[in-house]
């Protein structure tokens, strides 16, 4: 029996009425205060993953500075996240460090940027086996103003989406409803193109998955109707104020761990002083955060 089984609406229901149950709908609500994100005590690690266990991401501030990015990594190896997605522009311990740089080759991707990025689930382009299943953003340092996160729970999203039209979920889960073209710099190919669904299953854990990303360039969505009827659905709930959605600027050594929810940001406004310049540390796994599947609840 899967809740995302479209055939059985028994399990579905039971799910989603436990999903939906005092579901938090304000940002405070999935926040939690740490005295050292760097080395987290027993009760604080459990009222994180309680939270994630819920909504699929928790919003922690830390009291003390992250000593280094070896911590960070320690800390999401507590939560079972060890196999690190290791992108072109990440550091040699596979972390990113995301600044607004005036190089060309970085800049010319929105997260080094101070542009505003829509809605996406990280790793979008990935081949299917290297899935981003969950993520932590931390603040290291934030801008002068700007750089606001919106944060939304995937399972909500596939909730609204099949209680409106079951058929909407069902054309998504089509291994063509979404291509990414391939990367090609200086006429050659970085990455192929690559082709998937929007929701998927973990074939391990049962845990759902979201590709998706609301940009209009380099991407391409089948054609077929239902798969643009359900976008166009898709894109009509991203675009409207439900308390689903949370908004959040990251301050210092504050961050988000989660199971790569949808998320985007407004766009930066940094100073012109060295304190002023946005720095976030990103840490993408192919692992899903332990303890928070359905199998697991």
């Amino acid at each position: 029996m899967s809740p995302f089984d479209l055939n059985d609406q028994s399990a579905y229901q039971r799910w989603r009425d436990a999903k939906l149950n005092s579901y938090p709908q304000r940002v405070e609500q999935v926040m939690i205060e740490v005295n050292d994100i760097g080395q987290l005590s027993a009760a604080e690690h459990q009222a994180l993953l309680d939270i994630c266990k819920k909504t699929n991401m928790v919003v922690y501030r830390s009291t003390r500075a992250l000593a280094s990015k070896n911590q960070l990594k320690a800390v999401c190896s507590d939560f079972g996240l060890s196999h690190l997605d290791k992108n072109m522009y990440a550091d040699d311990d596979g972390i990113s460090a995301l600044k607004v740089t005036g190089e060309k080759r970085q800049f010319d991707y929105i997260p080094y940027s101070d542009k505003p990025i829509r809605w996406h689930t990280d790793g979008y382009y990935n081949k299917l086996e290297n899935s981003i299943r969950a993520m932590v953003l931390h603040c290291e340092q934030p801008s002068q103003a700007g750089g606001e996160n919106q944060l939304l729970d995937h399972e909500i999203v596939y909730i609204l989406m099949r209680d409106e039209n079951p058929q909407y979920i069902s054309a998504l889960m089509r291994p063509d409803a979404m291509t990414i073209p391939p990367n090609i710099e200086q006429g050659v190919e970085i990455r192929p193109a690559q082709s998937g669904p929007v929701f998927s299953i973990n074939p391990n854990t049962g845990d759902l998955h979201m590709r998706y990303t609301a940009r209009t360039k380099s991407i391409e969505w089948n054609q077929n109707s239902d798969v643009l009827a359900a976008v166009s659905f898709l894109e009509h709930l991203l675009s409207s104020d439900m308390p689903y959605i949370y908004r959040y600027r990251l301050l210092a050594n504050e961050g988000v761990l989660s199971n790569n929810v949808l998320h985007g940001r407004s766009k930066i406004q940094n100073g012109t002083d060295q304190d002023q310049q946005r720095t976030m540390y990103r840490a993408r796994y192919y692992d899903r955060i332990s303890g928070t599947s359905i199998i697991s609840h």
